[in-house]
């Protein structure tokens, strides 16, 4: 027979099949069955079994409660959804004790800090499509940040991309939705019920929630699919975690033709928030630029980079903030100094509103909010219309509230006791000083007893199920006065109370039980009238985080030598001694030479040649790095720089395999190189570095001239390009094409030494230097030297057999090869064909279909 706390179980379980269910059994989270199994696995714990009826034992494996968040986190990063159910009744409640799901935790709707990065925005998204429409939405419980968007034309892409940016927890799609498998390989996927996403049902969600009767004002009134997407995450977390929606007060809608649209390649390939060899966020751009001092600035300066601006005027606002705090020295530390006394206020309120918080929480955000008086001072004399004082509250009535009602340094939990500072509570004064003189009376007793009894043994002790009594041996039970009450025998000794005793006793015991039930009453409505100024301490937290990221800004700038850059809407862009912000901080052997770069409607594309190792690669991501610095509203590293707005950065570069997807080193290179083809256009900036490396010699010259024939005379491209090449021969493209200029990375031989400069000067290379960079690496010197013969005898014959120049290809115009007769029906198929349309995938099966036709005739 299955017993009554088991039933309780499996009642909860059947709720929640798919989830770890942690059941709280005292001071334990215990796991059963399956759970336990995986638990024990998961968390390296030792895996037990209990009865559960006659002659039946399951798999047991449990956790102590007060350690318990170390262990959600190692089974959250395993990809398990944990429920925490707690015991929901009072302890001293007679037969099984009532218990519930109060929580459960998924990777995007984790709240407690131990599991998440403080400089990390984690997000929860969802997306859905329908036909050539999407709505992505993302929310950040633990902020109350919650955002929508809806795009439209080519859906997939559009929404990998955004996703990819914004790097989820965890991203929620319609069950069989094509999303699972288009997204699976790149983000922890939740497949949720297809209703969940049904526009009725996701815009009654919104409405309920936020109580209002339109959501026009939010932005998303006729945006359906943006609609869609917000309302599943409503209805996930009411399933999930209810209590989150208390910190969801508002919703904001965006477009992502505000920003700068970066794929995954170009944000993997110039390395912005992590490296490509470890993941880490130090190498990378933000690491470079992130010198915040406030989890909420840090996070915000993430978003900058992940998101830059298109919006000039947005982005002068930026670089004059910046500015200020350049050009003022002592007030951008004095400012700094202060950032640092100021925690996480956005998560503290947060977790107020949530009804999570504990003592230290509030203490925190007191004292958070305490530095923002001196933070006001500070930037007091600084251009108002710069940095906004009058939405940095600093919120006095809640500093006051807490000050008065919470003990300077509380224990971590209310549980604990002594939360609750003297003097707030007459009711609770009353009952701590009745108990204490209780206390006192009781620690007195048995001197007072002694002294009027007369027996010097005579001892006043406690127990759990006694209570208080006074112990007098058997040899003095002559002395014991008439009003001692015998309680309990023992084998020497005979235990008496009082009515007085019992009196104290009561007095006692009702206090402490009294006194934790009314701390926590008084804490609860303290955070109560703490999170009545949820939005002004949110609204204070992010203007606060704005003037961690531009001070920040200003100290990289000043500490690295940056400068302002000019931002137009021009066409051109041009720096002057430009420089790799990453590359220049780690160059220990080396000076870091700086280069020039000048791109215009006259010199669109710039073929760079030069050795391997030269310095070519390190150049075209610094222009790539200066350009989206300034569109982030940094200041750049260089000596000037005036950039045209690019509306997307495109790059090209190294080599990477996708095994896994099937695909080779090449076939990602055609790919990545398409994409940009379709998708680039004449405001865009391109990054190409070694395109058509990934095959043979004359295949890959070949590709590498048609792509850079196909920018330069495209009318919707010509778009600004740097394009580093080993195939020196590419130099004889900027005699044909008149916006193609050479550059090369300058070398100096001596004898048969070759020494790279890092300068980038005018001109093409004639020869590569491969077989040098190979004797540097080490290679055996009988290679090398064989090596050298082989490439005379190369060099030799292609004298012999020059490759034929051919003429660039008229700008819109397809070459026609005679194969078959003028009016053939294959022709004719081949000329209506949007050869542009076409992915390389459909093209490669609208060829063959071509084939089969023309064998079919034979």
């Amino acid at each position: 027979m299955t017993t009554p706390m088991r039933r309780q179980y499996l009642q909860i379980k059947k709720q929640f099949p798919d989830t770890i269910v942690l059941f709280r059994l005292g001071d334990f989270y215990e796991t059963f069955d399956e759970d336990a199994k995986i638990v024990s696995q998961v968390c390296d714990i030792v895996l037990t079994s209990r009865p559960v009826g006659k002659g039946q034992r399951v798999p047991l494996a449990g956790v102590p409660h007060h350690a318990v968040e170390g262990y959600i986190a190692r089974l959250v990063n395993a990809g398990h959804r944990v429920a925490l159910v707690e015991q929901v009744a009072d302890e001293a409640t007679r037969g099984l004790m009532s218990r519930e799901v109060v929580r459960v935790i998924t990777p995007g709707t984790v709240v407690e800090p131990a599991l998440l990065d403080a400089k990390r925005n984690n997000y929860l998204a969802a997306a859905v499509v329908d036909g050539d429409r999407a709505g992505v939405a993302y929310i950040d419980i633990t902020t109350g940040e919650f955002r929508t968007t809806q795009l439209n034309g080519e859906v997939l892409t559009q929404v990998r991309q955004e996703l990819e940016r914004l790097s989820p927890a965890e991203c929620l799609v319609m069950e069989d939705s094509p999303l699972v498998a288009f997204l699976g390989d790149t983000m922890h996927i939740s497949e949720y019920e297809g209703w969940h996403f049904e526009e009725g049902n996701a815009r009654r969600a919104l409405l309920e929630h936020f109580g209002v009767a339109s959501l026009a004002g939010y932005g998303c009134e006729g945006l359906p699919l943006a609609v869609r997407a917000a309302g599943a995450i409503i209805h996930y977390l009411k399933e999930m975690q209810k209590g989150a929606l208390a910190q969801v007060t508002g919703l904001s809608t965006y477009s992502t033709a505000s920003f700068m649209n970066l794929d995954a390649a170009t944000r993997r390939n110039l390395e912005l928030t992590a490296t490509i060899r470890t993941g880490a966020v130090k190498g990378s751009l933000l690491g470079v630029l992130d010198d915040t001092v406030t989890p909420m600035g840090g996070r915000l300066l993430r978003q900058w980079v992940n998101q830059p601006l298109l919006d000039l005027q947005a982005l002068e606002k930026r670089l004059s903030a910046v500015d200020a705090f350049y050009q003022d020295t002592p007030r951008r530390l004095q400012v700094i100094a202060v950032l640092k006394r100021i925690g996480d206020l956005e998560r503290l309120i947060n977790r107020v509103l949530g009804n999570i918080a504990g003592p230290r929480d509030l203490i925190a955000l007191k004292s958070s909010l305490e530095a923002v008086p001196e933070l006001l001072s500070a930037l007091r004399e600084m251009d108002r219309e710069v940095i906004p004082l009058g939405e940095l509250d600093p919120c006095p009535d809640v500093v006051a509230l807490i000050s008065q009602a919470i003990v300077p340094e509380p224990p971590a939990t209310i549980a604990a006791g002594g939360v609750i500072a003297p003097g707030f509570s007459a009711e609770l004064d009353g009952i701590a000083a009745a108990a204490r003189d209780a206390k006192v009376w009781v620690a007195s007793l048995e001197a007072t007893e002694r002294r009027r009894t007369g027996i010097k043994s005579l001892k006043v002790g406690y127990n759990k199920v006694f209570g208080y009594y006074i112990e007098v041996t058997k040899s003095n039970l002559a002395q014991v006065p008439a009003d001692y009450v015998r309680k309990q025998t023992l084998v020497n000794a005979e235990r008496f109370i009082t009515p007085e005793l019992k009196e104290k006793e009561a007095l006692i015991l009702n206090a402490e039980e009294r006194m934790a039930e009314l701390e926590a009453q008084i804490f609860r409505q303290v955070c109560e009238q703490v999170g009545a100024a949820g939005s002004r301490i949110l609204q204070t937290a992010r203007n606060i985080a704005l003037v961690d990221v531009y001070s920040a800004l200003a100290e990289v700038a000043r500490r690295n030598n940056y400068t302002r850059p000019v931002l137009t809407d021009g066409d051109s862009i041009e720096i002057i001694a430009g420089r790799h912000p990453v590359v220049e901080l780690t160059m220990r052997e080396e000076p870091f030479v700086p280069n020039d770069t000048r791109l215009s409607p006259d010199e669109e594309i710039l073929v760079i040649t030069g050795p391997n190792m030269s310095g070519k690669s390190t150049y075209l991501r610094q222009v790539a790095l200066i350009v989206l610095m300034a569109q982030i509203g940094s200041f750049v590293p260089a000596d000037a720089a005036t950039i045209g707005l690019v509306d997307r950065i495109f790059t090209r570069v190294g080599a990477q395999d996708e095994i896994s997807a099937g695909q080779s080193t090449f076939m990602v290179e055609m790919i990545e190189t398409a994409n940009i083809l379709h998708h680039a256009t004449n405001k865009s900036l391109l990054i190409l570095d070694e395109i058509g490396r990934g095959t043979s010699t004359y295949d890959g010259i070949s590709i590498a001239w048609a792509v850079v024939e196909y920018i330069h005379n495209h009318p919707r491209l010509r778009a600004k390009t740097l394009f580093a090449t080993h195939y020196h021969e590419l130099t004889e493209l900027a005699d044909i094409l008149p916006r193609v200029r050479n550059y090369n990375v300058a070398v100096a031989e001596e004898g048969d030494r070759v020494i790279f400069l890092r300068k980038i000067v005018p001109g093409g290379a004639d020869r590569s230097y491969g077989i040098h960079v190979a004797q540097l690496a080490g290679l055996p010197r009988t290679v090398v030297h064989r090596a050298e013969e082989i490439l005379a005898q190369l060099e030799r014959e292609a004298e012999r057999v020059p490759i034929r120049r051919l003429p660039p290809r008229p700008a819109g115009q397809a070459q026609q090869l005679p194969l078959f007769a003028a009016d053939h029906p294959v022709l004719e198929e081949l000329r209506r064909l949007d050869v542009m349309s076409l992915s390389p995938l459909e093209a490669l099966n609208k060829l063959y279909e071509l084939q089969k036709k023309l064998q079919s005739e034979k």
